[in-house]
């Protein structure tokens, strides 16, 4: 596959969109799916209305004129003050996972926080998302906080 990656453009806004649903794979069977899809998919809207090279940029991977994957970047205050770069959204179609359009996105993604200066890049995946938290791993991305859920009944 030929895939290229290039800044996002308004017109790739739908086909952007129509990925949003995979964000919502392994999401824990606890969580409303109707509202998550709905949150993801705001989530994605929210980053294409507020697009900044320097401060938010998105980029899409393309084969041929199909948006086939994209990415968010941005920053995030860790707890500790310190000022990290951060993946907001990554997500790849079904039909090209696998094919190296993940990794290249996330190549993307990196380069800018070097750009700008960041010496971390943080994000956020699912618990029960193994596939994407050994594509991380796969990375070089490290498991730094947990989120502890329990079950109150009713």
């Amino acid at each position: 596959m030929d895939v290229s990656i290039r800044p996002y453009a308004p017109d790739d806004r739908d086909a952007v969109l129509s990925l949003a649903a995979r964000l919502t794979t392994a999401t824990a069977p606890w969580r409303d799916p109707v509202a998550v899809r709905r949150t993801v998919t705001a989530w994605v809207a929210e980053a294409l209305d507020v697009v900044d090279p320097e401060t938010g940029p998105v980029w899409v991977a393309l084969d041929g004129d199909a948006v086939v994957g994209v990415v968010h970047a941005g920053t995030r205050v860790h707890w500790s003050g310190e000022v990290d770069a951060y993946v907001g959204e990554l997500v790849v179609a079904p039909t090209h996972e696998r094919t190296g359009t993940g990794r290249r996105l996330m190549a993307r993604a990196e380069a800018w926080a070097r750009e700008q200066g960041h010496t971390r890049l943080t994000l956020e995946t699912g618990a029960t998302n193994t596939a994407a938290r050994s594509f991380y791993a796969a990375l070089g991305y490290v498991t730094e906080e947990v989120v502890l859920t329990r079950d109150l009944g009713g």
